[in-house]
């Protein structure tokens, strides 16, 4: 699933480790969300949506 989880993080001018605390999360989860190597839970998913202001759908989107 592609996202735009790194461009969010990037313009709001977090590093991944700071991201990964306001998420309560590890910074590899955060890397591997960005990179695409992992698909956050829903509770996860919301979360990042909330912190950003953003609908899910804005944020995740469906790939190949």
């Amino acid at each position: 699933m592609n996202n735009r989880v790194r461009e969010l993080r990037s313009s709001s001018g977090w590093s991944q480790a700071e991201l990964a605390d306001r998420l309560d999360v590890s910074r590899q989860t955060v890397n591997a969300i960005e990179t695409g190597k992992y698909d956050p839970s829903l509770p996860l998913a919301f979360a990042i949506a909330r912190l950003f202001g953003e609908s899910i759908e804005a944020i995740f989107i469906p790939g190949k």
